[in-house]
């Protein structure tokens, strides 16, 4: 853990902070931190604030009720044709709002999360004996933090599951601690099956060279790049923010995939906007950027009920047509009847 934190916080409630939630930032982060910015967007994603000691009523521990959808330690079956499998409940870096913040780092109780080999092997179990199974979406903590022994065994299993055909890596490893990508770990994760890797970035300063580099490691082994992003109050609530973010993945060749909507973590209240503001900011994007370029704006439904995109104002049913909103914000009818 290092010594930085946020200007005019005071000590005693960043101690009562850090003794409940994790905290890691890597030498990478810090390097993209402007010390001089009190309002610095990579600052507020990493580093703790007494705002965290804010909780509201809706806020839980499990927000997005992956509890009610773990059939054994590991898993979480929410979907039919697809698990996550969370062998690691520690990260390089800990999210200051993170939706498992609860659950991972090292401090006791979250420890509780992580995988004995006899606990992995009966959550590879279940994959095995479930043939519906058909993707694998290898999450936590960081898949990534594993060493690439560790990594390329866990494949190998994966590898001899016949119905599984996809194996998807949620990590953020490649963006805040991108010294640990290895061309070793990423042979790691090769497979005959298809292998996607999605990496968890906000911002695009947070794209620095070394970043682009190990980008391009995954690449040239042939893994497909998503990402997936957080729609954070403070960080990225702005269409040029956004733009900037989604246009400079796009350029490296990774595919927006997801933009979350803040889910409901106890002391994340502070990063949490509106939906209707969630909607005109992804709004405003459109037509002013390449489709490829605009991820999906997701919200987990709490409780556990699963992902659904954020319905956009274009289309309005009036009676027997639609009115129909372009880009520019002209409004037109529409009907197939017609």
């Amino acid at each position: 853990m290092h010594k930085r934190q946020l200007k005019n916080q005071p000590e005693d409630a960043l101690t009562e902070v850090t003794a409940r939630y994790a905290v890691a930032v890597t030498d990478e982060v810090l390097e993209t931190i402007d010390p001089d910015d009190p309002n610095d967007p990579i600052a507020r994603q990493y580093l703790p604030s007494v705002e965290e000691l804010k909780t509201t009523p809706q806020e839980t521990d499990d927000p997005i009720g992956d509890d009610v959808h773990s059939p054994v330690k590991g898993i979480v079956h929410r979907y039919p044709d697809r698990v996550l499998l969370k062998p690691v409940h520690v990260c390089s870096v800990y999210c200051r709002f993170c939706f498992r913040r609860e659950k991972v780092g090292p401090k006791e109780g979250q420890g509780s999360e992580a995988l004995s080999p006899q606990e992995l092997e009966a959550a590879l179990d279940y994959i095995r004996t479930t043939p519906q199974i058909w993707e694998v979406i290898l999450t936590g903590g960081d898949p990534l933090v594993l060493s690439p022994r560790r990594l390329q065994a866990l494949m190998e299993e994966l590898n001899n599951i016949p119905h599984v055909k996809v194996i998807r890596v949620h990590t953020r490893v490649p963006v805040a601690d991108p010294l640990r990508v290895t061309p070793e770990l990423v042979a790691a994760l090769h497979s005959e099956k298809a292998v996607y890797v999605v990496l968890h970035c906000n911002h695009a300063r947070e794209l620095t060279e070394k970043v682009r580099a190990v980008t391009q490691l995954f690449l040239r082994a042939g893994i497909p790049l998503l990402s997936q992003s957080t729609l954070l109050k403070g960080v990225n609530n702005d269409a040029k923010t956004l733009e900037d973010l989604f246009r400079a993945l796009t350029a490296l060749r990774i595919k927006p995939y997801y933009l979350h909507h803040p889910d409901l973590a106890p002391g994340t209240g502070h990063f949490r906007l509106s939906v209707d503001e969630g909607q005109e900011l992804t709004a405003a994007l459109q037509g002013h950027m390449s489709g490829i370029a605009q991820p999906r704006y997701m919200l987990d439904i709490p409780g556990g009920f699963g992902k659904v995109p954020v319905g956009s104002p274009w289309i309005e049913k009036k009676g027997p047509h639609y009115n129909v909103t372009d880009y520019k914000g002209g409004t037109h009818r529409y009907s197939s009847d017609e």
